[in-house]
């Protein structure tokens, strides 16, 4: 049987110190009354509309993020290791970004192989050359971490194009601070709630350099019907900036304009959650309707701040992330702080055949694959599963990368007869600009509910909870 680090109970009977205070509170609790106290959260949670769209072979359906009312907590020593081993990751992805649309030094020191990139359909030949206002690519982004062990964390992705789930972040702790305002004044919790300001604040000071007076920023959204539509009105809402679809925006005096009661004003700054193919209809994908026609010129010129930038999703790209520790090293100078999960990529013959030998042990994920779709996980996997995949791994190798099943660290959730543990991972919420790296104290914890479950996704039957990261 796989043995799982219990992140409140260690490997023994003994609660580790960040959770002390939490279990006193615990056992003097009455069930019943927190049966209840979830019941509450529930209803919070639709009352608000906090939901997401799944999408399967028909239309979308939308279902509430399911939520769990036992925080998960986090030391603040842990914290500190991890905000060092973010941050440098971080500054590396933007680095490699630069160079790999200028000199590609990386591809000439002979640390990525040139067809890595150039035939990566992530990579954007339109931003070859450009450099975005103040030289940030990744403005926002959402790196996956994982816990195996006491000391022991991994990277599991990098998401450096529109990493989302902020808004549950910030929901989640607003629904705990409302339901046990008194776990919070025995527990030295760091806020999160500050997050809208900052954001706004990061974007601002990317904007390009013909702004004048105060920066006016945007939410570019594809509108209503997609999955994450709730966070693109809750961001734009909470740092008081106005939400706009393509239609929207027009192109005025060489610069991006959004239309208002007084008519058509200029924005400075384009926070969107618009995928690259569909931004520009006359740059990538010309039947497109959520994007704005001659944004790319306009970008190109230095007229607007696009965030994050057209052509970061392949710093995302998952054959890329297998190469995260030689683009750290490379660019930093400095062995990477968190590592990564072994990856095996499946274009080489040798990894492919590794994987095929042992497909029944093993993750495989599409490359550019996300929200735990297109996935498979060996170990859970039915005979048929694996005959498919196989298959499909034999056709189109370059569309897949493997990793072994990691032990997820477990934290308690809440059940009708008690706590009981269940696999999480953590998705901290990092912003750059050019002067300052900010990374929020704690970010998303997404919990399988399912017993067993390694799959965390809430489009996959994942949920969330609060996730505490101590002062001291």
């Amino acid at each position: 049987m796989q043995n799982y680090f219990d992140e409140m109970n260690g490997a023994g009977d003994t609660v580790r110190p960040p959770y002390t205070q939490f279990d006193n509170w615990f056992k003097a609790e009455d069930l019943a009354g927190l049966r209840a106290k979830q019941r509450e959260a529930e209803e919070v949670f639709r009352l608000m509309g906090i939901t997401f769209n799944v999408y399967g072979r028909h239309e979308a359906e939308e279902r509430l993020i399911p939520f769990d009312i036992i925080p998960r907590i986090i030391a603040a020593r842990e914290w500190q290791k991890l905000s060092r081993g973010i941050e440098q990751r971080v500054r590396a992805i933007n680095a490699f970004l630069h160079d790999i649309y200028h000199r590609q030094e990386i591809i000439r020191a002979g640390r990525i192989p040139k067809e890595m990139i150039a035939q990566n359909e992530a990579y954007l030949p339109q931003m070859i050359g450009v450099t975005p206002p103040g030289g940030i690519y990744t403005h926002i982004v959402g790196t996956d971490l994982v816990r195996t062990g006491d000391d022991e964390f991994f990277v599991l992705e990098d998401n450096a194009r529109t990493p989302s789930g902020v808004s549950y972040m910030l929901e989640n702790r607003e629904t705990m601070l409302q339901m046990f305002p008194e776990l919070f004044s025995q527990n030295k919790v760091r806020a999160v709630s500050g997050y809208p300001r900052a954001l706004q604040r990061s974007l601002a000071a990317c904007a390009p350099p013909n702004c004048s007076g105060p920066p006016r920023v945007a939410v570019l959204t594809p509108g209503i019907h997609n999955s994450a539509y709730y966070e693109h009105s809750f961001l734009a809402d909470k740092m008081g900036v106005e939400l706009v679809e393509g239609h929207d925006l027009r192109v005025v005096d060489g610069r991006i304009a959004m239309r208002t009661t007084q008519g058509y004003e200029p924005i400075d700054v384009l926070y969107r959650r618009v995928d690259d193919d569909f931004l520009d209809p006359l740059t990538f994908n010309p039947d497109s309707a959520l994007g704005v026609p001659g944004i790319m010129d306009v970008y190109r010129a230095g007229g607007i701040t696009i965030a994050n930038a057209p052509g970061t999703g392949i710093a995302d790209d998952k054959a890329i992330y297998s190469y995260i520790p030689e683009i750290v090293e490379f660019y930093t100078g400095e062995k990477a702080i968190l590592k990564n999960v072994p990856t095996w990529r499946c274009s080489d013959p040798d990894a492919l055949a590794h994987v095929l030998d042992n497909l029944s042990e093993l993750v495989v994920k599409e490359v550019h694959g996300s929200g735990g779709y297109g996935m498979l996980i060996g170990p859970t996997a039915t005979k048929k599963d694996l005959r498919a995949f196989e298959k499909k791994l034999r056709a189109k190798p370059d569309n897949y990368i493997a990793q072994p099943t990691l032990a997820l660290s477990t934290v308690p959730i809440f059940t009708r007869e008690g706590l009981a543990p269940r696999h999480v991972d953590l998705r901290p919420f990092v912003l750059v600009s050019p002067d300052k790296i900010d990374i929020t104290p704690g970010g998303l914890t997404r919990v399988a509910l399912q017993k067993g479950s390694l799959v965390v996704n809430s489009s996959q039957g994942g949920g969330t909870k609060d996730t505490w990261v101590l002062e001291d």
